[in-house]
């Protein structure tokens, strides 16, 4: 029976990481669902307005998640063989990439944000409001770079606490901002960005404080700009890392794009039902942050029956919890939409699309689990190979939405084609991945 359900011996160590993750790891899909459920009060034009956004600052941003998901393995690793001074050289590799790359991002937001916002198929009437919302929003990038290599650092010293008070305070600051400067000061759209904007940068700050200044000497960190030559194995996995992100990211703005091609009130149905989907979707893969970080521990110690043993405990949990969601969402479906709007034709197409998303919260938690413990694994090539295939073979789908008139179910149809490519093929290799 252990042998079926994995072992529950792990629980503690499991749920100990794993549900203060909940918090810092749904940072950025709350306070999407925050800004959707408060401008959805605003009218369909700037719900729409900012489901184009929300595409594009996933794809923006979420490419970059391997500052987090390279550095807690990395980091675990080190720490497995007691050697805390490579793991400071691995935190001062991660910010320098992030200063890097958060510039870069903000530069190519402000200076491309119409080019952008018209690839993605912004019509005339979501132009202006979309346009407002980038331009604002974008001046945190760098903010949600330090965020993100800052909860990788946490994670990889087992502590998930650390980052879940940060975003709940976070979270918090971006309600209250949202409140004050959408509907206090009348700002709408442009007073959602920058409530977000301003939230992000006080995560950051936090971070930056608790790493360089108060834990210093915990950390082992000595500042001094990593060369080149060292930076060159986080670049690798890195590398791999952005690969698998990025055809993710692609594949998803891609549907948004398609939703917005099909008209104003689709695509903000769309950006509702996107919102639940990854919201309590992501939220299981908090056990994916205890896989990478306890996987990464037990292969930096070299017991690699132990490192197999805790991520079959971790599926099974995952699943467990895959399926609780899908009745939750089941039971639900027909109150959650009026969270985000009161527009009866929006609601009516968020109902006619939501059983794709009750019915693949299990795939969700077997592939975010997966994710997890082969990251944990440092099996980055294979990831980036499974997720391009997957990718593609998503978007072959969408592509065919239009032409075929399939509206928004063939939208969700794609998305379900991506998740179910991306179970098949983790779900073979993971057979082979500690033999």
């Amino acid at each position: 029976m252990l042998r079926a359900f994995g072992n529950p011996k792990y629980d503690r160590a499991i749920w100990a990481l794993a549900l203060p993750a909940l918090g810092s790891l749904a940072a950025d899909p709350l306070v999407s669902l925050v800004d959707t459920a408060f401008v959805g009060r605003l009218g369909t034009t700037e719900l729409g307005a900012l489901g184009v956004n929300t595409a594009i600052f996933s794809l923006s941003f979420f490419i970059f998640n391997f500052l987090a998901y390279g550095t807690t393995p990395m980091i675990a690793r080190s720490l497995g063989k007691n050697d805390k001074a490579q793991a400071g050289r691995i935190i001062m590799q991660a910010f320098t990439l992030a200063t890097l790359l958060g510039l870069a991002a903000l530069l190519m937001l402000e200076l491309f944000a119409q080019p952008i916002l018209a690839l993605m198929g912004a019509s005339a009437d979501l132009q202006g409001s979309a346009l407002s919302y980038l331009r604002i929003r974008a001046l945190a990038a760098p903010a949600v770079l330090f965020i993100t290599a800052g909860n990788g650092v946490f994670r990889g010293y087992q502590n998930t606490r650390t980052p879940f008070v940060i975003s709940l305070v976070l979270n918090l600051i971006n309600v209250v901002f949202d409140l004050l400067l959408i509907f206090g000061l009348g700002w709408g759209l442009a007073g959602a960005a920058l409530a977000t904007a301003l939230a992000q940068w006080v995560g950051a700050l936090w971070f930056l404080w608790l790493i360089f200044f108060k834990r210093r000497d915990y950390f082992a960190l000595q500042i001094k700009l990593p060369k080149l030559a060292e930076l060159r194995p986080f670049l690798k996995i890195g590398w791999e890392l952005f690969l698998r992100t990025l055809s993710l990211s692609l594949a998803f703005t891609f549907a948004t794009s398609v939703a917005t091609r099909l008209g104003v009130t689709q695509v903000a149905a769309h950006q509702v039902a996107s919102q639940i989907w990854l919201l309590l979707a992501l939220t299981i893969d908090a056990l994916a942050i205890a896989a990478q970080a306890l996987v990464a521990k037990y292969a930096g110690e070299g017991n690699r029956l132990e490192a197999k043993a805790v991520g079959d405990r971790l599926l099974f949990l995952g699943l467990i919890a895959g399926i609780c969601f899908s009745i939750i969402f089941f039971i639900f479906q027909g109150l959650l939409p009026h969270f985000f709007t009161n527009e009866p034709e929006i609601i009516a197409l968020v109902l006619k699309i939501f059983p794709f998303v009750i019915l693949t919260q299990p795939l969700n938690a077997l592939v975010f689990v997966w994710d997890g413990v082969f990251i944990g694994a440092e099996d980055f090539g294979f990831l980036a190979f499974a997720m391009i295939t997957a990718s593609v073979l998503s978007v072959i789908v969408l592509s065919l939405v239009v032409p075929m008139s399939w509206g928004l179910m063939g939208v969700w149809w794609g998305i379900s084609t991506l998740m179910l490519a991306r179970v098949t093929g983790l779900g073979w290799r993971y057979q082979r991945l500690f033999t």
